[in-house]
């Protein structure tokens, strides 16, 4: 089943949803754009076949930014509907109740990477580069980047790559945490699907709650995270999938997860 958009398409199989960037050349992010990224991650939230999510630009590129050229002469007021429809099309993804991975063929930079870094996962081509070059330009990230960077990578390193704007290949990336794979180019999409499908056939509501309370970590850190983390978990116990991975546990046999939420 596939669900088309002019610039996303959402593709889904076997219990993963492939979001597909797809603006030639270099999938510049519009506010079009936006709003159909929008769109499409509250149909793969809402869907019960879609049990996890990857998100890709094709084996070229996966998205080079803004689109500067329509951007060039904005002032504060023009730009602000662009930038909300990016910003609130990613924290739909960071909230969505499934598993996503951004799958990074050639460059995530700008929008692109911010894209990427409202992802759970972030896979990339050993070939490939990240980066927030906004600086080069004037401006900053205005979708979450200076804020998802800082609480992935800490204050400092953060303000390494948003002062300087530098594109950092793959082994420095994974090596800052900025992506927890790297993979040979013609390897990465796969690996992605494969590893996505492991979580939609998986305790879907478990990972969801996992999902929530890292989120309250980052959010609301201290007491009110950890109440989140005790709610989280007392409100799986009596779930099918519960009742499934404990009694599979007991008979010393794999889990048979039902693979929906409730």
């Amino acid at each position: 089943m596939a669900g088309i958009w002019e610039f996303v398409r959402l593709e889904v199989h076997d219990g993963v949803g492939l979001v597909r960037l797809d603006r030639p050349p270099a999938n510049a992010i519009d506010h079009q754009m936006g709003l159909e990224l929008q769109e499409v991650f509250r149909d793969a939230a809402s869907r019960d076949d879609v049990g996890a999510v990857v998100i890709w630009g094709g084996p070229k590129i996966f998205a080079a930014g803004a689109d500067i050229k329509a951007m060039v002469g904005f002032g504060p007021e023009e730009v602000r509907p662009v930038v909300a429809a990016l910003g609130d099309a990613l924290d739909m993804l960071e909230a969505m109740p499934k598993i996503s991975i951004a799958a990074i063929n050639g460059y995530a930079l700008g929008g692109g990477f911010e894209l990427a870094l409202a992802a759970d996962l972030r896979y990339l081509a050993d070939d490939g580069k990240v980066g927030q070059p906004e600086i080069g330009i004037g401006v900053i990230p205005g979708a979450g980047g200076t804020q998802r960077l800082t609480y992935m990578v800490g204050p400092g390193r953060a303000r390494d790559l948003v002062y300087t704007g530098r594109q950092v290949a793959a082994d420095e990336a994974s090596d800052l945490g900025l992506v927890e794979r790297v993979l040979p180019p013609d390897e990465l999409l796969n690996a992605a699907t494969v590893d996505a499908g492991a979580f939609a056939r998986g305790p879907r509501e478990a990972l969801a709650a996992a999902k929530m309370a890292i989120r309250a970590a980052l959010l609301t850190p201290g007491p009110e995270g950890l109440a989140r983390e005790v709610a989280l978990f007392r409100d799986l116990f009596g779930t099918p999938d519960q009742r499934e991975g404990m009694r599979a546990f007991l008979d010393k046999r794999e889990p048979r997860f039902g693979g929906t939420t409730s």
